[in-house]
């Protein structure tokens, strides 16, 4: 492999390590998406440095130049976790689906049991002389209920 194209590839596999490092620091990507993350930016750091690996690999897949076999597992990777965030969205869509169903339902019935509530809210704040008036002739024990 020409010494050009391996530092390239070292700086670019040890770029997207930090980058995912800084990631998890300011807590922008979770753990179990940065192990992923991790274990793809140390696979390509070390076949980008170690060229005899690279070279093997690239003779057992059958590929004569030894970046396209680093640029073929790079992009088989890629799709690896494509494959995997397109399934925790999908999850995720659903399960958000689901809450605003149970959400609507809980508002439902919240509204429901506090409609009977209002018209007797609204008699219970009205002047205490309409209650002496309807209750005129009773005890004061049977007025109030």
């Amino acid at each position: 492999m020409d010494p050009k194209l391996q530092l390239i590839s070292i700086a670019g596999a040890a770029g997207l390590l930090l980058v995912v490092l800084e990631l998890v620091r300011r807590r922008a990507l979770l753990e179990r998406y940065a192990l992923l993350w991790l274990f793809s930016a140390v696979v390509l750091l070390v076949l980008a440095c170690w060229r005899g690996l690279l070279e093997r690999v690239s003779d057992v897949l059958g590929i004569a130049e030894a970046p396209n076999a680093l640029f073929l597992l790079a992009f088989a990777a890629i799709l690896v976790l494509l494959l995997h965030f397109s399934a925790a969205v999908s999850r995720l869509a659903d399960q958000s689906k689901v809450l605003a169903q149970r959400l609507a339902l809980v508002e439902e019935r919240l509204r429901r049991v506090e409609a009977p509530r209002e018209p007797r809210a609204a008699a219970e704040s009205e002047p205490a002389e309409d209650h002496e008036l309807v209750g005129a002739g009773k005890s004061r024990s049977t007025r109030i209920s």
